[in-house]
């Protein structure tokens, strides 16, 4: 699986996890990172699933990043609405509590997690209760950035046992971005101007975390090549 443009499959990747998380004295925390339009949340569904399949059994679930976006409350009083989705738009702080409270809190002992909310675009408390699952995959954006003022984005690296990266076409994001907004509600507009001057910038931002992953996968076929 080492060798750069291998083809895997969903069941492989599958396969890899469960394998190292059989070391994990703990549970073991995957990571998903990834621009934004990349796929990464359905990607995460699959893989968990396709563990879960294999297991016979739920033993793994999904913590999304996207769960401490700050809301849009918050972003409102400090004038950062139109940024929404940059680093420094999400509780970071908050964000790595959780990932060290899953390390901690012994598998059978229930963990809350948020959920982001895609039509009210807000943060939902407690979305998911992690209890017996002993794999846990966490996306987002951000997980191989360094530190962004005074957010600690890369202690997040510190927490995860592995971070995989989900590589995707700049042409593909753009369309799949597009697309995005004016499903949820915006202005063709709207969605243009959001993708040029925010989510394509952010996108070259965490390109540029690509070389720090573990894996780094591109999607092709029923699989995935080793990029």
């Amino acid at each position: 699986m080492g060798r750069e443009d291998a083809e895997v499959s969903l069941q492989e990747l599958a396969g890899r996890v469960r394998e190292h998380a059989q070391g994990s004295a703990g549970r073991f925390l995957l990571g998903i990172a990834g621009p934004p339009g990349a796929g990464k949340s359905t990607f995460a569904g699959a893989l968990r699933a396709a563990v879960n399949r294999s297991a016979g059994g739920v033993v793994a679930e999904v913590a999304p990043m996207d769960g401490f976006h700050l809301s849009n409350a918050e972003l409102r009083l400090a004038g950062a609405t139109a940024r929404k989705g940059e680093p420094d738009t999400f509780d970071v702080a908050g964000y790595l509590a959780g990932l060290r409270k899953l390390r901690e809190v012994p598998v059978g002992e229930a963990v809350s997690w948020p959920l982001y909310d895609r039509v009210r675009h807000d943060p939902v408390p407690g979305g998911v209760v992690i209890d017996r699952q002993r794999i846990v995959i966490t996306e987002g954006n951000y997980l191989l950035l360094g530190d962004v003022g005074t957010a600690r984005w890369s202690a997040v690296r510190h927490c995860l046992d592995e971070v995989w990266y989900l590589d995707v076409p700049v042409e593909t994001l753009r369309k799949r971005l597009l697309e995005r907004h004016i499903r949820g509600g915006k202005s063709v507009g709207f969605a243009e101007t959001k993708v040029a001057r925010s989510d394509l910038v952010n996108a070259e931002l965490v390109a540029a975390t690509r070389d720090r992953a573990d894996l780094v996968l591109r999607a092709h076929g029923m699989g995935y090549r080793l990029a």
